[in-house]
């Protein structure tokens, strides 16, 4: 099962519980979602900090194929050479 449907999942039951205590959820959705978003970003501040204590250079394509797919739960991009490979074995 596809983890963002345990996520939803979850959630509605969540919702529900709340809805039959009677009570609200604990933060509005707006501010809620922003805090999500946050610790999202925030958790790749640590492999950026180890790059450039490394004195690895740090550019888009490396945020590109390291960040963006945990930021936004879509999956890693295959490293440029690797398609241009497929390409050329394909004839």
């Amino acid at each position: 099962m596809k983890s963002w449907i345990v996520s939803l999942l979850v959630g509605l039951l969540a919702g529900g519980i709340y809805a039959l205590l009677g009570t609200r959820s604990p933060a509005p959705p707006v501010i809620a979602l922003l805090g999500l978003f946050g610790m999202l970003v925030g958790e790749q501040i640590v492999p950026i900090t180890r790059r450039l204590l490394a004195r690895q250079p740090l550019t888009m394509a490396w945020f590109r194929h390291e960040c963006v797919p945990k930021i936004s739960g879509t999956p890693q991009p295959e490293p440029p050479d690797t398609t241009a490979r497929r390409k050329d074995a394909r004839g």
